[in-house]
Order: C-alpha cells, then structure tokens, then sequence
C-alpha cells in the first residue's frame, strides 16, 4: 500500500526589481522637508518609486485628503483655546525713520512706508496643549499677518465708523496664505503654501484636533498726505500669555490675550520732532506701555466710563515701572509738553498723542465673530 503525503503548498513571493525598499537616507531627506512619521515617509517613497519630489506631492495628496476627512470628523468639537495674534506691518508716522523697524520691506500697494498696515486675529483650537504647539503658533501668526497683507486701505468716500475694521472671514479663509518668516513651511510642497483655509485643514489632520478660525480685524491707512505735516497716525500692539517662538519677526506677537490701539500725533512740530532718534525711541515706549496698559486692566473704552473702564482714568503704569499717582490722560497731556508736542496758544492746548481707538481680546470670550 502507498502512503501519500499531503500535499502541502508554499507561497512564493516575487520581487520587482524596479520596487526598491526606501533607504533611510532617502527617509531622512523626505522628513527633513516635512513633519510626517518615518512609517508615513516610508509609506509615500513606496509609493512614488523612491523618487523625494514626487513623494513630496503624494504626502501633500494624502494630507489633503486626510484633512478634509478629519475636518468633517471633528468639526462637531467644541474649540474654546488657542491663540490670539497681532501682525504689524507697518507701524505708521515715522516708522521708515526708525532704526528698530524691520518692516520696511512690506509696502504691498506701493505707498511710502508711514502707513498703517495690522491686523489681529483669533484662532481656536480644543486645548492648552496644541495652544502652544509650535505648529499652531507659526499657523495664527501667518493668518495674522495674511490679513494684514491683503487688506485694502478704506474708501475715503465711503466713512466707516471705526479704523479698525473686521476681515471677513470666509473672505480670509479663501487668501493664499502667506508666510510671517517669508519662508515656505515644511510639506508645502511645490504648489505653495494654498489658501487660510487648506492651511487650517492641514494642520487639524496634524494635530487631530478641531482648529476654527474665530475673527480678524486691520487696520490700514495710507501715509498722512505730505501737506499735513501736523499730522500722524500709529499702530501699536501687545500680547500675552503665549509661547514665545524665536522663529517670528518682531512685528508679530501672540498670547491668550492681545490688542491693537491706533494712536493720533498732532503738533506743529511733528516732523522735526520724528527727525530725532531720542523721541522716536521714547513714543515707541509710550506706546508700548499703553498696549500693555490695556491688556492689564479691564479696559473697555478710552474714556467717559470712569473707574478702571476707561483707559484715561486708570493709573498710568509707565515703561513696566512701578505704578505712578497719576491717570493716563493726565500722564500723557505732561509728556506732550514736556517733549513740545503740545503747545499752549492764548491759553489753549493744541496738539498731542491720543488714543484714537483700539481693540482688546481674549481667548474663548463670547462675542460675534468678525
């Protein structure tokens, strides 16, 4: 009798040739240029023939598609945290003067560089923690600065209310986004950095958490016309409670809570006042101080309130010292006499720095998005 052996099958695989398995320096190439996972570097080589560039654009494929995925799939989440942040581009009356402006380079319309041009911006995530990721950080500060960017100056024949007025958002949402540093983030690819809004999706496949673009507001004016040397408008702006990133330009700060404030110089003796390094070094102080003043108090208007409301009413804490006896108002009528911004005709002041408007922010408040 036969004895028969089962029979017993053995798979036989089949190498392609041309299918090489990624080497880690390319691995280490494509995550230099980007922020995925070496099994996601892995897994896009593969699939492109371990060719980087076109790795490159099959990451930037899959993030896409894997955004608008995880988008729809946390958009339900409530996001209360995040950041506040405030872009200056341009600082105003005497800032082409000034030795610490670095902003000389932004003047997108052609106009001279004592414009105003800034914008704030809120931007909410689910917690704390992806508050101060890095990612996050550098994604709110080239919103901010995008809004600032592309906005228009106002129509002179169309008053509005107020200087600073709201972006709208899906107008924002749908403008290439534009980098803060000038650089193009890692994994933008070849295509750019695309718009506010893919920026945002991108950055919830990411992170995996829901990220809303809640409100922006500018301000922008062109430079006060050459006849009206009298004249001159500031921006100044301040944050805190943020992670600071040493990646950002000076002109862009973020926190759990920030303001914009425009300020007015009116005096006979504006420009050769500007001419002197001295005063252009102490307004920006003065400015500084009143920026920090605002987002320190309960400041809810710049005056006729009373009590801590009104900004003119607080006690005036200058230069980060210690706290002064007197109100801001009064502190800063002394100031502009004593550095002749304000001169006393037939009994009459005439001249000086005022507040003319401003903005306050703080993270999760309720209030209508812009």
């Amino acid at each position: 009798m036969v004895s028969m052996r089962p029979f017993v099958f053995t798979p036989i695989r089949f190498y392609s040739g041309s299918a090489e398995k990624p080497s880690i320096k390319l691995v280490a190439e494509l995550r230099k240029v980007t922020e995925v996972s070496i099994t996601k570097a892995r897994e896009a080589l593969a699939a492109s023939n371990n060719d980087v560039s076109a790795a490159l654009q099959w990451l930037q494929n899959d993030l896409t598609v894997s955004g608008a995925k995880k988008a729809a799939k946390v958009a339900h989440r409530s996001a209360c945290e995040g950041l506040v942040s405030a872009a200056v581009l341009s600082r105003g009356t005497g800032s082409s003067l000034s030795s610490s402006s670095s902003l000389s380079s932004y003047n997108p319309h052609g106009h001279g560089h004592d414009g105003v041009r800034a914008a704030l911006v809120e931007l909410n995530c689910e917690t704390d923690f992806v508050a101060r990721n890095d990612l996050f950080g550098r994604l709110v500060a080239d919103v901010a600065h995008t809004a600032a960017f592309l906005t228009e100056p106002s129509d002179s024949s169309t008053p509005h209310q107020t200087h600073i007025r709201p972006v709208p958002r899906e107008q924002l949402l749908d403008a290439p986004l534009l980098s803060a540093t000038g650089e193009r983030p890692k994994g933008s690819g070849s295509a750019g950095l695309g718009t506010v809004g893919s920026a945002i999706r991108d950055t919830i496949a990411k992170l995996g958490e829901n990220v809303v673009l809640k409100r922006a507001v500018s301000v922008v004016h062109d430079p006060v016309p050459r006849t009206r040397r009298d004249l001159g408008l500031r921006i100044a702006s301040y944050a805190h409670g943020g992670v600071v990133l040493p990646t950002l330009p000076p002109s862009t700060s973020q926190g759990r809570i920030g303001t914009l404030a425009l300020f007015a110089l009116k005096s006979p003796r504006l420009t050769p006042l500007l001419i002197t390094l001295d005063f252009r070094e102490e307004l920006e102080r003065i400015e500084r101080a009143l920026a920090r003043q605002i987002v320190g108090f309960d400041t809810t208007a710049i005056r006729g309130e009373g009590g801590e409301g009104a900004l003119y009413d607080q006690p005036f804490m200058m230069f980060g010292g210690a706290l002064e006896e007197e109100t801001v108002g009064v502190g800063l009528a002394r100031w502009a006499r004593k550095k002749q911004l304000i001169l006393d005709t037939d009994g009459t002041d005439t001249g000086g720095l005022e507040v003319v408007e401003f903005v306050k922010w703080t993270v999760g408040e309720t209030s209508d998005p812009a």
